[in-house]
């Protein structure tokens, strides 16, 4: 069934319709909360389904639309494609030839053409296999995602060790100890859930001793617990949020739906549109990135200052990434070496600031081009 898109709204909307891409039809959902008005951009949450479920059952499960009804942003339950066995799935283990980090820009392409969206505030969370996507699009195509919450779901070697993310990126991790579909403790290529959180709190350089509090076991009988960590002081305010459910089974905090252990003490799309809310893609790009300059032995600059060209001497002749920002923060250079010794030439006198990525760790310094 196809719903006609429109401006304004005067009751909630689902949205059932479809469109081409990489050769394939690709299906989705949309809600519109009644509050919508096109005169607001308001912000976009991809929920994204788990293996062998679809939109309309993460919709369900997963509910965001009460919270949408009030908070006023728009909910795309997209459809990932068949497998060999007509399971939907998302490609996350390089497995497919499926786009889906296309699909998804695609389909945030879509909403705003439809609608008023405020391109700053796009966030995804998902179920599952759809964690793990969330983990691929935060790794992909952070210049569209702001933030990620991920529910029963991890990130696999590759993607860890591939991972490139253009800004600070908050992450939010849901699970359970006792998730007998995607182990708290990691399984074959799937990274354990604390080598996960581990990674984005040194992606975004917070605290690595986080707060921890018990969430109150305000539902004593649902055969488990929560424990609630939160590290703080990452770069721009990204921070890292994990929610270790004690016992609790490869299911969704708070779902309507008992599907095995279930931790009931709080409600994970609540949490996660609290977490989310906080942030902001403009915040995270840009800014002072004098805040972020760092003193490293890992690399040196010289001369600095300096006229037209900059060499920059590594420790290492491991892979890694050089950016260059302005003082706005916008990224004007970025290259992936493995060389030792690098050349620059600079177009402008200026003061920039020239940033390192090796493996989890960013480094930042001052260059002057005079």
């Amino acid at each position: 069934m196809l719903i006609m898109f429109c401006k304004q709204l005067e009751a909630q909307t689902t949205i059932v319709d479809s469109f081409v891409h990489g050769g394939l039809m690709r299906t989705y959902r949309l809600y519109i909360p009644a509050i919508y008005n096109a005169n607001n951009a308001v912000p976009v949450v991809l929920n994204l389904h788990g293996y062998t479920s679809n939109g309309l059952q993460q919709e369900l499960y997963a509910d965001f639309r009460p919270i949408a009804d009030t908070a006023n942003f728009i909910i795309a339950h997209p459809d990932g494609t068949f497998d060999a066995t007509n399971n939907r799935f998302w490609n996350v283990f390089g497995l497919s030839p499926v786009d889906d980090n296309g699909f998804l820009t695609a389909l945030l392409d879509t909403i705003a053409t439809h609608y008023t969206v405020n391109p700053n505030k796009v966030y995804a969370t998902g179920m599952s296999n759809g964690g793990y996507m969330s983990h691929q699009l935060a790794c992909n195509v952070s210049n569209r995602i702001t933030a990620i919450a991920s529910v029963t779901g991890t990130m696999t070697m590759a993607m860890k060790l591939t991972c490139m993310p253009a800004h600070p990126t908050p992450m939010m991790e849901i699970h359970g100890t006792a998730d007998g579909v995607v182990p708290y403790g990691g399984a074959g290529v799937n990274l354990p859930i604390d080598t996960v959180v581990a990674y984005w709190v040194a992606v975004n350089q917070c605290n690595q001793v986080p707060s921890i509090n018990a969430v109150p076991d305000v539902v004593v009988n649902d055969g488990c617990t929560a424990t609630h960590s939160v590290y703080s002081g990452g770069m721009k305010g990204a921070g890292v949020e994990f929610y270790k459910i004690n016992g609790g089974g490869h299911t969704w905090p708070g779902a309507p739906i008992n599907v095995g252990v279930t931790n009931m003490d709080f409600s994970a799309s609540k949490e996660i549109w609290r977490f989310f809310s906080q942030y902001t893609l403009s915040n995270l790009t840009t800014g002072s990135m004098e805040q972020m300059v760092s003193n490293s032995p890992f690399f040196e600059i010289y001369p600095n200052p300096a006229v037209k060209n900059i060499n920059i001497r590594f420790a290492n002749q491991q892979s890694k990434l050089v950016s260059i920002y302005n003082t706005i923060g916008e990224k004007i250079y970025s290259n992936q070496t493995n060389d030792g010794l690098l050349n620059i030439p600079f177009n402008s006198s200026g003061i920039y600031y020239l940033q390192v990525r090796d493996h989890q760790q960013f480094y930042t310094k001052k260059i002057v081009i005079e």
